[in-house]
């Protein structure tokens, strides 16, 4: 007896249809040998890795609890009196003041004035290759050449900032000897600076972008400012958010510009938190304390970064 499925085959009742065996994969397991091996391959690295950053920050965290110094050969556990006496320093909370001002008096332009320069070149500006060249070029540029530069610029009597505000019959500004003006100054010059990498990114963006959403935008009577307002910035985001962390992070750190233009000038307005924990273990020889103080500041970038990600991730 026989029942027809409804391809039309016949297929014996009660029997079930065959299917071929399925094939067995042969079973790998890892031997001695290769496990030794993947070791041997990831040794130079870990090695490497323990070396320069494991080591250093477990040695960095044991001094921060000892009045390690450069002058005494001997060390004493003193426990957290460092981190007490970090947080009853004002020279900390001066210091750490100065480096929030710059963050955000640098950030907010860096982010702005890149994706201004990124908007400028993909428009189709005739020039392409020397418009990308003068907004990248200074970015490559190490940063004593830039201190240089920028302390020419900045002499009060032949610099060129007050030969300009001469030109329009204004007074004359110590850019870096006014405490109400050298803090900006030197932002001018970190953006002037590093503007450039952000500019890449804001152009590799867009033009990965696709092209049929403007041009629907357009068809739809669209013009220039709210295709960009509408359609080209929200596209923008995710990078938008990427260059506003790596440029804050950046800005948290910065030393070197202020060091060598002003060394915390004038009286101590432009001195960052890493200048103060350079001074306070190489200047004055205080290891531990400056230790304590580091990790104070590596407490606060943790910090910040969290509530980045969580604010940006609530933001999408």
């Amino acid at each position: 007896m026989t029942t027809t499925v409804p391809t039309g085959t016949a297929v014996p009742t009660g029997t079930p249809p065959s299917t071929p065996p399925r094939r067995r994969l042969p079973f790998r397991t890892k031997d001695a040998a290769g496990r030794s091996d993947g070791l041997l391959f990831v040794l130079p690295f870990l090695v490497l890795f323990g070396l320069f950053l494991v080591w250093p920050v477990a040695h960095g965290v044991w001094m921060s609890f000892t009045d390690s110094s450069l002058a005494l050969r001997d060390t004493t556990f003193v426990g957290f009196a460092n981190y007490a006496e970090a947080f009853g320093d004002p020279d900390v909370w001066s210091s750490l003041g100065n480096t929030l001002v710059f963050t955000l008096i640098s950030c907010v332009p860096l982010v702005l004035v890149s994706l201004a320069m990124a908007l400028l070149v993909h428009s189709g500006l005739a020039g392409q290759w020397a418009w990308r060249l003068a907004f990248f070029a200074p970015y490559l540029l190490p940063v004593t050449v830039v201190t240089l530069i920028w302390t020419w610029l900045y002499q009060p009597d032949i610099g060129f900032g007050n030969e300009l505000l001469g030109a329009f019959g204004m007074e004359p500004v110590g850019w870096l000897s006014d405490e109400a003006v050298a803090m900006w100054s030197i932002a001018a010059l970190t953006v002037w600076w590093t503007v450039g990498f952000n500019f890449l990114l804001y152009l590799a963006a867009l033009q990965a972008l696709p092209e049929t959403l403007d041009e629907a935008a357009a068809l739809d009577g669209a013009g220039a400012w709210r295709r960009l307002w509408s359609v080209t910035l929200p596209q923008l985001r995710r990078t938008t958010v990427l260059v506003a962390m790596l440029q804050i992070l950046a800005s948290l750190k910065v030393f070197d510009q202020i060091y060598i233009l002003t060394k915390g000038g004038p009286n101590g307005t432009t001195r960052p938190i890493l200048e103060y924990v350079y001074d306070v273990g190489f200047t004055g020889y205080r290891l531990g304390y400056a230790s304590a103080i580091s990790y104070i500041f590596f407490a606060l970038v943790i910090v910040i970064s969290v509530a980045q990600l969580r604010f940006f991730r609530q933001e999408d």
